[in-house]
């Protein structure tokens, strides 16, 4: 189990390591004899507890309570102040201080105070986690959609989640793949433990490596103190490492020997640490076409492949785009203190006929778009986006120009005859035939619902 960490800072070193040698069999502890290396522990370490002294110097520990308590997870704070002072106590306990210890200093009384104070941050951390957990609600109920496309998808995370298999997540920007690994591990049976999100596109390879395994102290220029990676961080819970298909050869040889042997090593350090994660990786690349072209390594991607999601584009389950789009509406009212106002009729047919290559992420964004702009009783086609105002159905992406061309060798549609209910009779046969007949599979091709073929069947049968 990780070690709480403890922050000391006082300007007199024989202070300093008589607390850390007193305290460093239960707590991994840092050392500050300044606001400044204070302030920079504070960021790098995310310390569960500060002692700190009331006078440092010519500067105040005041100031150091201060910077803990802008932190986003604030530690408890520990103020030591000379015997008999009372007020600074007081003002200490103003500014945040969990308590006070008086100098010169008794360590089991000490002691004492810094495990009450370690309690009382346990309880809020899990409470916060709980309220963070209720407000956002869990499991699957982030993730919208009822089109056989995302059912699959509920499928594979109600049956994967349980167990501590790694997870490969692929599919287009915007179509949801943080979601999925979140819901993953809401359902995990561990949900009260971290979940931490990479982003590995957005660092270079020095800075990711750095940020996966954290360093030791000086092990390259600018390593002023040991940083702890996100492994470490994520111990016990998942780790969620997005847009895997952009690292570099020589963290794909790290990180496989973490999926291998379940042990990290900080940069600049040959010791081996242990870490129970569960990793859950994502890309929108074809992590085996990359394989394919040498640029990932096929041993990790195995590692990696040994569950895999493929995520649909929205454009591919178009009978959700209501069901979303009438979602984010209300969350963006609510956000915006408006009344829920519907999309028109005509807003909702180019809501339906664009072909969204941003995805879910995009509809988001439109919606939002829509609220905003919307001063009717509903939102019309000219308060959406520009790229929405063309209400005619595009034809979808990747699509063959024979494609739409009338077939006159089947009889299907006569040649130079453009009739609609001949084009989409011909579409729905078409679409029978590639699955062999199965009505659910055909309906996912022609991005419409099973309900809604099986009315199209009916229509086509009594025509």
């Amino acid at each position: 189990m990780k070690m709480p960490v403890l922050l000391i800072v006082d300007d007199e070193k024989p202070t300093r390591d008589a607390l850390r040698m007193g305290f460093q069999d239960d707590y991994e502890v840092y050392t500050a004899a300044n606001l400044s290396q204070a302030s920079a522990l504070l960021r790098e370490e995310s310390p569960d507890l500060v002692l700190t002294d009331l006078r440092l110097g010519g500067e105040s520990g005041m100031d150091v309570l201060k910077a803990a308590a802008a932190l986003p997870h604030p530690p408890q704070s520990i103020m030591m102040t000379a015997y008999g002072s009372v007020d600074a106590a007081v003002a200490a306990m103003k500014e945040g201080a969990y308590d006070f210890v008086t100098k010169p200093l008794n360590l089991d009384a000490v002691e004492l105070v810094l495990k009450r104070a370690l309690h009382t941050r346990n309880l809020e951390t899990a409470n916060q986690e709980l309220t963070t957990r209720i407000q956002a609600d869990s499991g699957l109920q982030k993730l919208l959609g009822r089109s056989a496309a995302m059912e699959h998808v509920f499928s594979i995370i109600r049956q994967v989640a349980p167990s501590k298999t790694t997870v490969l997540i692929e599919g287009e920007s915007g179509t949801g793949k943080e979601l999925v690994a979140q819901a993953i591990h809401s359902l995990s049976g561990r949900p009260e433990n971290k979940f931490v999100a990479v982003n590995c596109a957005a660092l270079s390879p020095q800075l990711l490596e750095s940020e996966l395994f954290g360093h030791e102290k000086g092990s390259f220029t600018g390593a002023g103190q040991r940083r702890i990676g996100r492994f470490e961080q994520a111990d016990g819970g998942t780790i969620f490492l997005d847009e895997i298909g952009e690292i570099d050869a020589g963290t794909q040889v790290r990180l496989l020997r973490v999926l291998s042997e379940r042990t990290i090593e900080r940069v600049g350090s040959n010791v081996s640490i242990p870490v129970n994660v569960r990793v859950i990786a994502a890309t929108n690349k074809s992590l085996k076409r990359l394989v394919q072209e040498g640029k990932f390594r096929e041993d990790l991607y195995f590692r990696l492949n040994v569950v895999h999601i493929q995520m649909p584009p929205l454009r591919d389950r178009r009978e959700d785009i209501p069901l979303l789009a009438t979602a984010f509406l209300k969350e963006f009212a609510r956000e915006n203190n408006k009344e829920f106002k519907p999309l028109s009729r005509e807003a909702l047919e180019a809501v339906r006929n664009y072909q969204w290559p941003g995805n879910v992420r995009e509809l988001r964004t439109a919606m939002e778009h829509g609220v905003v702009m919307s001063n009717s009783a509903s939102i019309g086609i000219h308060h959406l986006p520009p790229q929405l105002q063309d209400t005619s159905p595009e034809a979808p992406p990747q699509e063959r120009p024979e494609d739409n061309e009338p077939n006159t060798q089947n009889g299907l549609v006569p040649a130079g005859v453009l009739n609609l209910s001949l084009l989409e009779r011909n579409a729905i046969q078409q679409a029978l035939a590639q699955s062999n007949g199965n009505k659910t599979a055909a309906a996912h091709l022609l991005g419409i619902s099973r309900r809604t073929l099986q009315r199209k069947l009916q229509d086509i049968l009594h025509s």
